[in-house]
């Protein structure tokens, strides 16, 4: 990774942590991360996203589904990663760029995990969005369906229940 890339990020996680340092526990709780990636827009609460980081370098696991990027070492911990877009069917993340790991907070559980998206999108506030009917058939994972004021559909993501998902714990081919 690049000095700039590394400020830009490092830029961007002050900016965020001295934009939530200003707001209240209820203006938190009303605030999403929004992400981008497989063609849709996604939502995560702030207390499961444990950290928003660019992605690291990764070691493949052999025998592995394809969407299992593989490992990472975070600080001395081993995290399994993810390609969410791959998950959900889509074509894998390229990488690079804007692709970051969100790696899954301790409120979901004991899992050292994260999934690499296309982009963070910024902070939604849930206020400034319209509940919308969930999808027929969407996975246990698939918290509440939001609408912003241009009509794009924000899908929110429990990473808890992704995270005890049996589909997204079974890397192994």
């Amino acid at each position: 990774m690049t000095r700039a890339a590394r400020l830009d990020l490092r830029s961007f996680q002050q900016e965020l942590a001295s934009r939530l340092a200003t707001k209240t526990a209820a203006q938190v709780e009303s605030s999403r991360l929004g992400l981008v990636c497989a063609g849709g827009r996604w939502l995560v609460r702030l207390a499961d996203a444990g950290e928003v980081i660019a992605v690291p370098q990764i070691v493949r696991v052999p025998m592995t589904r394809s969407w299992f990027l593989g490992l990472a070492n975070i600080r001395g911990s081993l995290y399994g990663v993810i390609d969410f877009a791959a998950f959900l069917g889509h074509e894998p993340v390229a990488g690079g760029g804007a692709a970051r790991l969100i790696l899954l907070g301790s409120r979901t559980g004991d899992l050292n995990a994260g999934i690499v998206v296309e982009r963070v999108a910024g902070l939604r506030n849930l206020a400034e969005l319209t509940e919308v009917p969930p999808v027929d058939g969407a996975p246990e994972w698939h918290a509440q369906r939001w609408a912003d004021a241009e009509g794009n559909a924000w899908q929110e993501i429990d990473l808890g229940a992704l995270a005890r998902d049996p589909a997204f714990l079974q890397v192994s081919t």
